[in-house]
């Protein structure tokens, strides 16, 4: 029973982690960089001159060159090669590239999403401070609507008589109307 124990499973990992680990350098990081750098290069125009110098070099020395000095007994099956494991490496460089570019942008438009999430509850915050604000004026007296209060009410204590319709002079004692109390 004790020699099943110490027998490793294989249902659970082991401990102590790895036992091959990465260097640093080869990070998934770093080797991202590393790859979109590579496949911005190869969408340039210098790349695509460079690679056109070099496929003409090559086939003009083994065209032109004396057969004992050609690369290739053939002249394009070694640059067919070169050429196709060029394209293998460069293939999934730029796939690598893209997805990381993927990445960051699906992260950009969950920034903005929740950016925009924001602005549009402030700005429904907002309106409905306005509205509200609009609703608390409405029940305001304003001073036009005071006044012509104040004008109708006037205009009915003179009817009555019960205002003094004339102000009086500085020396002398104040007229009253009929009725006022003394």
């Amino acid at each position: 029973m004790a020699e099943r124990e110490r027998r490793p499973r294989i249902d659970q990992p082991r401990e102590g982690g790895r036992r091959f680990t990465v260097p640093s350098v080869f990070t998934e990081e770093a080797f991202g960089v590393v790859s979109e750098k590579f496949a911005r290069y190869m969408g340039t125009p210098y790349f695509l001159i460079g690679m056109t110098l070099f496929v003409l070099i090559w086939v003009g020395w083994n065209v032109l060159a004396p057969p004992s000095q050609r690369f290739d007994k053939y002249p394009f099956i070694f640059l067919t090669l070169m050429l196709s494991l060029q394209a293998s490496y460069a293939a999934p460089l730029i796939l690598l590239a893209q997805n990381r570019q993927a990445d960051r942008d699906r992260f950009a438009l969950e920034q903005d999403r929740s950016r925009d999430e924001r602005n549009l509850a402030d700005t429904e915050f907002l309106t409905r401070e306005v509205a509200a604000l609009r609703i608390a004026m409405r029940d305001q007296a304003t001073r036009d609507f005071v006044r012509g209060e104040l004008r109708d009410l006037l205009d009915e204590m003179e009817e009555r008589g019960l205002v003094v319709t004339r102000a009086p002079e500085p020396d002398e004692a104040p007229v009253r109307s009929p009725g006022s109390p003394t």
